[in-house]
């Protein structure tokens, strides 16, 4: 078979002879190695158009609220875990939880993500009391990540329940969303050297399963830039692309977005260096070549900044402005908490931007003021 930037792009436009518009493995590789950023640019607007206008791009205000930094998961890429023994471990309380969601709704934010690791001292008790809560003072007015896929399957097993059980509790006290976190590269070999304790990619994936299947929604994310293999990358998306079809084929729910970030080397046992901005980009543009089943990709501003908002012209569609990560903020990423400046790098880049309601009775800062002048 000879590749050609030219052959695939025929056949992702579907001129191609067999009629096939979806790209192999062997085709992402030798994109990989061979096509130019423009070229990336140009297929990858192929994929994305198929499934949204072409420069607009969608954004939501979040906050990742880290309420305890108690984790025995002990992987080598952390920069903010703390050994349950610790002086400076913590875990903390309600009113401090909603604090921080007050603080984002007041400036218009809607979504946020709770990230608490594998805290030997929580079990299920605790999350349907925290979720409980939460969903009853706020209502629909947020909506929140409760946990990541590998913190949920941590706490089932914690708490000696099966994962379909530990599901219909959390959905019980208000939990919609289990977002994708904890995949960084689904492949065994990279997770054996990094985080061993972390689950297999099998296991993984069928706790995603289990979300699904439960009824709450659910995302798949990953993370580059550690020492991970070419082959290793590939070997995720061909995961989450094959999972996707299982999924969507059999007439069922699917992931509804796929984030990709970089790792931040800073402050932690595995150290190395950050890759730059032009690797990512690269990248995120396979991602929307190769993942032609997930309607929306996302861009990380979290660990891109600026240059994250290119990733909309390499095929994301998708945003958010943090306002808060402590985990990613002490591995070296920086929050830049100036919502006009960083829609701004979107439009340089040529896209029109509208705020993405993720809760169904939100209100984002600029409807609420309209309100109030009777417009």
């Amino acid at each position: 078979m000879n590749i050609t930037t030219s052959s695939i792009k025929e056949q992702l436009q579907n001129q191609a002879p067999e009629g096939n518009k979806r790209i192999s493995r062997e085709q992402a590789e030798w994109l990989w190695k061979n096509a130019s950023n423009d070229e990336l640019i140009e297929l990858a607007s192929i994929v994305r158009d198929r499934y949204h206008k072409p420069n607009h791009a969608t954004y939501l205000l979040m906050r990742i609220i880290n309420y305890t930094n108690i984790c025995v998961a002990k992987c080598d890429y952390c920069s903010f875990y703390r050994l349950p023994r610790d002086k400076d471990g913590y875990v903390r309380d309600n009113q401090w939880i909603f604090s921080k969601i007050d603080e984002l709704t007041a400036v218009g934010g809607d979504l946020f993500g709770f990230n608490g690791g594998f805290n030997p001292q929580l079990k299920i008790e605790y999350y349907e009391e925290l979720f409980g809560k939460i969903r009853q003072k706020y209502g629909d007015t947020i909506e929140f990540y409760a946990l990541t896929v590998v913190e949920l399957l941590y706490i089932a097993r914690l708490s000696k329940l099966s994962t379909p059980e530990a599901l219909a509790r959390l959905k019980a006290a208000g939990v919609r969303w289990i977002t994708g976190g904890g995949a960084e590269i689904l492949a065994d070999s990279f997770r054996l050297r990094h985080s061993p304790l972390k689950y297999t990619v099998a296991e993984y994936m069928e706790t995603q399963r289990d979300i699904l299947d439960a009824g709450l929604n659910s995302t798949a994310t990953m993370v580059i830039g550690f020492d991970e293999s070419l082959d290793e990358r590939l070997s995720h998306l061909e995961t989450v692309r094959n999972f996707q079809d299982e999924r969507l084929n059999s007439g069922k729910n699917g992931l509804f977005s796929f984030l990709c970030w970089t790792y931040k080397p800073y402050n932690n046992e595995l150290g190395g260096e950050e890759i730059g901005s032009d690797e990512y980009l690269r990248h995120l543009a396979l991602c929307r070549i190769y993942l032609d089943n997930i309607k929306h990709l996302r861009t990380s501003v979290l660990t891109q900044n600026e240059a994250a908002l290119q990733g909309l012209r390499y095929g994301a569609d998708d945003f958010d402005v943090p306002w808060e990560d402590e985990v990613t903020q002490m591995a070296g990423a920086i929050v830049e908490q100036d919502l006009e400046r960083v829609l701004g790098y979107a439009h340089t880049a040529g896209f029109e931007t509208s705020y993405r309601h993720v809760a169904s009775n939100s209100r984002t800062f600029q409807e609420r003021a309209l309100a109030a002048k009777g417009k």
